[in-house]
């Protein structure tokens, strides 16, 4: 129905003479209601966040199988520890849910006897990992990360298939598809650390 014939539909059903004219014009105003949230919502997802959900254990304790993260596209700007959604191409033909650990240019060491994870020959300080770093995988330590890349980890260390395996590899940033910001579900546990 054109717009304008709409409006004054509607505006003749609300007159008082009209009859169930209050009644109409009240479910007129939600459905208006209803149809700009939507609206506002899908821009909002489609332009600021994306949802994407948790699929595994690999980032334990910090998420969990079946969380739902919102996630940022918009700022392609990415730090060390910052969570990020994966897109790059693997064998499993699914987004991961990884941690930066290292930035194009920088030397990650890890120890695997004394479980310690070495950045440009810093010690990381890593309080959210479920247990210490034992998980060799197959590419060799120190190594550097290309300019344009990312090296990245699973909170559960041991039990997650990251940038320590030939098989992921260092992360093309071309392939971040975002940040992921805050927990959307479940309810409750908004923030993610």
């Amino acid at each position: 129905m054109h717009r304008k014939t709409r409006d004054y539909w509607f505006r003749y059903i609300r007159q008082e003479d009209a009859p169930y004219g209050k009644a109409w014009g009240a479910f007129y105003d939600i459905v208006n209601s209803v149809e700009s949230a939507v609206v506002i919502i899908f821009l909002i997802f489609t332009f600021v966040f994306r949802a994407v959900g948790v699929v595994g254990d690999s980032m334990l304790p910090t998420l969990n199988d079946g969380d739902w993260l919102a996630v940022t596209s918009y700022k392609k700007s990415y730090g060390r520890n910052d969570i990020i959604i994966i897109t790059q191409p693997n064998d499993r033909d699914e987004p991961l849910v990884k941690r930066i650990i290292g930035l194009g240019g920088d030397e990650i060491d890890i120890d695997f006897d004394e479980h310690l994870v070495f950045v440009n020959g810093r010690l990381v300080n890593e309080s959210f990992i479920s247990e210490p770093t034992s998980y060799r995988g197959d590419v060799e330590f120190p190594l550097t990360v290309p300019e344009g890349y990312v090296f990245v980890m699973g909170d559960n260390r041991n039990k997650s298939l990251d940038s320590r395996s030939k098989e992921i590899g260092f992360i093309d940033e071309k392939y971040i598809l975002g940040k992921a910001k805050y927990r959307v579900y479940p309810f409750g546990s908004f923030k993610i650390s």
